[in-house]
Parts: C-alpha cells; structure tokens; sequence
C-alpha cells in the first residue's frame, strides 16, 4: 500500500484494538526546499546549488490505530478521517519486525529512485551505493554499507534496477562476481545467491541499495520519521531545483505526492483527497496529483487549489512552468 505514513502515530508494539480498523486522515506537511530541525530536508553537497524560494511541499497520512468503536465514529464523523480494516495499515501476516524492514526498505528505494531520477532528469551520472546489508543473508560478511557497485558479472551498471534485473535473471544457488569500490580500493567478490523467504525459486543478494551521482555529488534526505514512497517525486522535483538555474517552483506554494521511478514515471498513491485538504490548510497554490490518482483527486474539495495531473517528472515541471505564467494547467477531471 503506497501510503507515506507518519510512523509515529502507529503503535507497532503491544496493539490491542478495540475495533479492528483504522482512520486515515491529513498528515502533515513538509517543504522539501526547507529545514527541518535545523537541517535541510533535502541536502545537496558537492556541487554549486541555485537559490530557491516558495515550497515544494511533501504530504502524508496520518493513521490513528487503538481505537474503541466510539472514537472510530468519532473520527469519521467529526473529522471526516476514512475508516480502513487495521489490515490495510498493519497487514496481519508481517511481524513487528518485518513491518519495519519493509518501510525501511520502501523509504530507501524510494530516496533511490529520487536520485536518479533527478540525476537523469538533469544528465547527471549516477553509481549504486549498498546502504546496508541484510542479515544472515548472501551478502552479509561480503559486501559493506558504503561499497559502490560497479559491475555484475562484468557488466557496467550505474542504477539500482540493473543490479536488481541481473540476480533476477539467475537463480539461488548461482554465483555473482561483483566489481566493487571501497573507499580507494577496487576489488571483485564472489557473492552465492540465497532465496528470497516468500518465495524460494526467487534468488536474493541480500543488500538494500541506494543511489549517488558519480560526480561527487551527493544527496541527502532527512526526513527519518516518515515511511513508504510517496514522498519519491517531491524528493526529486528538490533534488532538480536545487541543482539547476531558477526557480522550479516559480517561487509559488506547489504540494504534491507521487511515487516516483528511476526512468522519472510517477506512481499513484493512497489517501489523495487527504493530502489534498492538508495541502490546501496550509496554504498550497497548486497541487501536482498522480495521473492515476484523478479520479479521486477530481472529487477532492480543492476549494480554489489547482490539481495538476502528472504522469512524469516532466509533467511535473511543466504544470509548474504553466501555472506560474498564468497558463491553463493539465488538471486533474473526473
């Protein structure tokens, strides 16, 4: 479920529900071009960055759990939260645990793909980086948060999703050599495929893998608090308006939300007529919507906010460019 959930309002232990579901409703809402705790949401180092100004807005969900039925009714009544099975939020067959490794891992691909689609976007060269290695896996003992990865199986390969396409193109059991980089050392390592625990025809290396330019810039995302992708194409409309000239924004108050791809394709997410409202409270001028999510976003009570339909990242930028210069918008319809 493609939510981007602010994790502090889900009680992950000791849950004890008196009515097995869930409210979603407005979250908060975080500009990418700012600070948060006195650092930048997102950081860019090791290149020039141009000036920015207005917002960039991510949006969230916010879920509220342990409810009684009182308080459910209470939510979707008085505060128009939508009420889902508990399931959809903390599906039932996923420890704590495991709960946890797959928003870490969501988040982490999602920062990812922000990257390199900014750096694609912007013509930028990218490397894959292992951000960390999972345990007892087929990588733990060989590979290092850190190592670039630079060739599997001799082949060149500069994006996540390369390396993810050639182990699944092997089975477990089958050895990989790996060209790496560590630190000024460069080396190759012979890693043995393990299987994948849902499903044991699947082969697995075992690393989360992040993205960094490889023209020593690099990105950093801080916002640790928040799960899932959705917050992937605000990330990278940052990413892009810090690094290129002017203002992306056109200094305007623009909103979003979007899972974004490394090719720059954005996804569709839940809760948009939640966001919606809350970037709206706060003050947004344009909101940029998922095209998969228009429908929805259509019915969503906008009340003078433009919603802008995007399927890319170029979408994106255009809706920007057209509705700072007073231009009709790619809106979103029913």
């Amino acid at each position: 479920m493609t939510l981007a959930l602010s994790l502090n309002h889900i009680p992950f232990t000791d849950i004890s529900l008196a009515v097995p579901y869930a409210a979603q409703g407005p979250g908060p809402t975080f500009n990418t071009l700012g600070d948060v705790d006195g650092t930048p949401v997102v950081d860019v180092e090791g290149a020039p960055t141009d000036e920015t100004s207005g917002n960039l807005n991510m949006t969230t969900v916010s879920v509220r759990t342990n409810m009684t039925l009182a308080q459910a009714l209470g939510r979707w009544i008085g505060a128009g939260d939508t009420i889902v099975p508990i399931e959809q939020v903390l599906p039932p067959d996923l420890s704590e645990e495991e709960m946890e490794e797959a928003n870490k891992q969501s988040f982490v691909a999602s920062e990812a793909a922000a990257t390199v689609a900014a750096m694609r976007f912007l013509g930028r060269p990218t490397s894959v980086v292992v951000h960390d290695t999972v345990q007892d896996s087929a990588a733990a003992g060989k590979l290092e948060a850190g190592d670039v990865i630079s060739a599997v199986d001799g082949e060149e390969i500069a994006q996540p999703s390369q390396v993810q396409d050639l182990v699944r193109a092997h089975a477990p059991g089958d050895t990989l050599r790996l060209g790496i980089e560590r630190g000024e050392e460069k080396k190759e390592v012979d890693v043995t495929l393990g299987a994948s625990p849902e499903d044991a025809a699947v082969p697995q290396l075992g690393i989360l893998m992040t993205s960094a330019p490889a023209d020593g810039v690099t990105v950093t995302y801080n916002l640790n608090d928040i799960g899932g992708p959705s917050a992937g194409m605000m990330f990278s409309l940052a990413v892009i308006d810090k690094l290129s000239p002017g203002e992306l924004n056109g200094g305007k108050f623009v909103a979003g939300t979007g899972t974004i791809a490394e090719d720059g394709s954005v996804g569709p997410i839940g809760g948009i007529s939640h966001k919606i409202e809350a970037s709206r409270e706060a003050g947004a001028e344009l909101f940029l919507a998922p095209a998969g999510n228009c429908a929805e976003a259509a019915r969503a009570d906008a009340r003078g906010m433009t919603v802008a339909s995007v399927a890319t990242l170029d979408d994106a930028v255009r809706a920007m460019d057209d509705f700072a210069a007073g231009r009709d918008v790619a809106a979103c319809t029913g």
